[in-house]
């Protein structure tokens, strides 16, 4: 135990003594955190703003304007007619509501008329205004109709309407696409900086083999199998910081609300952990150089890294690279932190991380398979 706290001590002190390792191994995955504010960044919520032109000058027309200043995200601006072209095509307002004369008549006839909404951007704009303003005149119509021309009791009922006790309340439902959406793409950005940094810290091997510190070691007490433990201990030591730095900042300097406890993202991300380093130490016993390990983790991790969704939603991608994606640990740790975000508990989800640790120990067994067979040590060209 002590030469493999020896070895692991040295190899940390090795690597963190360049700056650019600090850099690359510990503020890399916060890449992605900005990455996701990008994205998904800006406030979403907007004001519709809406200009009235009121012919009437009735009271059941200004009490439609009254009605429209107190819809919530709605700014109205009483303006001229000659202003409708130039605000609406400028874009100082979203749309324009013109009352014309005989409006107020037209109401109390039950036959709203002489109401006009401009607009250049279409349904998606004015659908939002004309659900209230429709659903009030027809308020106001249905109570001139039960007046039937009765002048004191539509006054009466126009009255109570108006200062009415029974008012709608909204409740404001908090969208939690936006958490979930940052947290999908700092967790894909994260997935493929551990594979990376797994296969740097797994290619020191390489590197103590080719300048013949590896063959030195073994001639002292040290064996091969403790100084292959000793680099799967050094890899989850750095992979264990990054996935703490990088959910702490994500949810504290950041506040964004991942949906589930951060013990839960951390453990799904610790499993991977474990099937990065295998994966490593697989390509690094399939290595001869560092050149060889270097292309090998390229044509593996950036392609499955891109196959499981990391970079983007899995549904944008044809089925059959959908039906690809479910090979790939990378995927299933995704969807482990997507169920869980969706009130799946981590009980329920024992099928995933026993996939991800299926992955972890086919790799490990392999890389063992490969390195008790390698008994090469000559000399790295």
């Amino acid at each position: 135990m002590k030469d493999i706290l020896w070895l692991v001590g040295n190899t940390l002190s090795v690597t963190f003594r360049k700056k650019k390792n600090i850099i690359m191994y510990l503020f890399m995955p916060l890449i992605g955190i900005f990455i996701a504010l990008v994205a998904y960044g800006g406030d979403t919520k907007t004001n519709l703003h809406v200009g009235v032109v009121n012919h009437d000058q009735q009271v059941i027309s200004q009490d439609t304007v009254k009605f429209l200043q107190g819809l919530k995200n709605v700014k109205v601006s009483k303006i001229n007619e000659s202003q409708i072209q130039d605000k609406i095509t400028s874009g100082t307002l979203d749309t324009v509501i013109t009352l014309d004369e005989g409006y107020s008549e037209s109401v109390l006839k039950g036959a709203p008329k002489h109401i006009e909404i401009t607009s250049i951007k279409g349904a998606a704009i004015t659908s939002y205004v004309k659900s209230y303003l429709y659903q009030y005149i027809d308020n106001i119509s249905t109570i001139s109709q039960i007046a039937d021309g009765n002048q004191q009791a539509f006054d009466k009922m126009y009255k109570d309407f108006q200062t009415s006790t029974f008012k709608v309340t909204t409740q404001v439902v908090t969208d939690t696409s936006k958490g979930k959406g940052m947290t999908y793409t700092t967790v894909g950005f994260l997935i493929m900086i551990m594979l990376m940094s797994a296969g740097n810290m797994s290619e020191i091997i390489l590197t103590e083999k080719e300048n013949r510190t590896y063959f030195r070691l073994l001639s002292t007490p040290i064996s091969a199998r403790k100084y292959i433990l000793s680099n799967v201990i050094v890899n989850m030591i750095v992979m264990t910081i990054q996935v703490i730095i990088t959910l702490t900042v994500l949810t504290t300097i950041f506040n964004i609300d991942i949906q589930i406890p951060l013990i839960e993202a951390a453990l799904v991300l610790f499993t991977f952990a474990l099937v990065a380093v295998g994966l490593a130490l697989v390509i690094v016993s399939f290595s001869n150089s560092r050149s060889a390990a270097n292309a090998l983790q390229n044509l593996i991790v950036l392609p499955t890294v891109m196959l499981s969704g990391c970079f983007w939603p899995l549904e944008v991608m044809p089925d059959s690279l959908q039906k690809i994606a479910n090979f790939l640990p990378q995927r299933w740790t995704l969807s482990t932190i997507t169920a869980l975000q969706e009130g799946n508990t981590l009980g329920s989800l024992y099928l995933n991380f026993m996939i991800l640790l299926g992955f972890a120990l086919a790799f490990f067994l392999i890389a063992i398979y490969k390195f008790g067979r390698n008994n090469n040590t000559k000399s790295f060209v």
